[in-house]
């Protein structure tokens, strides 16, 4: 109810993702999710491709660099990070 609260009022909202799941069953969900207006995400990337290779998890550290951005209307970039 509070995600719908802020959209409903066009206010950010930041989603941080961390799954193991997110390549395989989650993938279409996560990803269109960054399509709609004002859903902004912390930088994800694979955190361990070889042991879990349908993970992604979000730079826990970037968290307010992303909140600062999403206040602005922006979308830090690259959302995926392939390091």
């Amino acid at each position: 109810m509070a995600v719908k609260s802020h959209l409903r009022g066009s206010k950010p909202v930041v989603l941080n993702i961390a799954t193991n799941d997110a390549l395989a069953g989650s993938a279409k969900n996560i990803f269109s999710l960054m399509n709609y207006k004002n859903y902004y995400f912390v930088p994800i990337s694979q955190d361990n491709f070889r042991k879990k290779p349908f993970s992604l998890m979000g730079d826990f550290g970037r968290i307010p660099e992303t909140l600062m951005s999403a206040l602005s209307h922006s979308q830090i970039q690259p959302v995926l990070n392939n390091e």
